[in-house]
């Protein structure tokens, strides 16, 4: 009987030791925006949606949507968005992010210095302006601006943030395709949860890429 109870010690021994070898070995998860709905629920949505055409950009300024806010002690949603999208990343006393890494879901890009990043806003600010936001208060399109709520802010390559500027998704999608479905769910998430407006190019490129989800 003791020889059977210090075999079974044994064996739980080593399961432990396996264990905690590979917590130690496995690679770091990569971090990410709030998961967007299903594409399911996305698809249902857009079922219901009325196109409308895109209003007008007269009046609009960046400076209208106000980011990025400070959410606590020195960060702002800048600096948080970079801490939440990356791994092992370090932020010196001003919340300045100074070492880490970062994949680009947008162009499957990994970069070390947080220079080479832009958080994007998935639904782009102009984008919100022309499809109703032109009517909020400028405190309501400051939430907008720095919803870590939904998934509407996503650290990328700059250079790629920059090139999609405020295109929608009939216009620019990932070069990655294995995250257009991601990018679709989020921008209909986004567009549903603020009640913003869709064109029917819009729409059709969203429906298009769902149906493939």
């Amino acid at each position: 009987m003791p020889s059977f109870y210090a075999r079974r010690i044994g064996v739980l021994a080593s399961v432990a030791a396996l264990a905690v070898t590979a917590l130690i070995t496995a690679p770091a998860a990569q971090a990410a925006p709030p998961t967007p709905i299903s594409a399911a629920a996305a698809r249902s949505y857009l079922a219901t949606v009325t196109p409308k055409a895109e209003g007008s950009s007269s009046g609009y300024s960046r400076d209208l949507f106000p980011h990025w806010s400070t959410v606590s002690g020195s960060c702002n949603t800048r600096e948080t968005a970079l801490k939440r999208d990356g791994v092992n990343v370090v932020q010196d006393s001003s919340c300045a992010a100074v070492s880490g890494s970062w994949y680009s879901e947008y162009d499957g890009a990994t970069w070390y210095a947080a220079s080479d990043l832009d958080i994007d806003h998935v639904v782009a600010l102009s984008e919100a302006w022309r499809s109703g936001a032109s009517s909020w208060t400028t405190s309501k399109r400051q939430q907008f601006a720095n919803d870590l709520t939904r998934p509407q802010l996503i650290a990328v390559t700059d250079n790629v943030n920059q090139a999609k500027g405020d295109l929608d998704p009939a216009e620019w999608l990932p070069s990655r395709t294995a995250y257009r479905c991601t990018y679709a769910r989020s921008w209909v998430h986004v567009k549903q949860y603020w009640g913003l407006s869709m064109d029917s190019a819009e729409k059709s490129a969203l429906q298009s890429v769902l149906n493939g989800c």
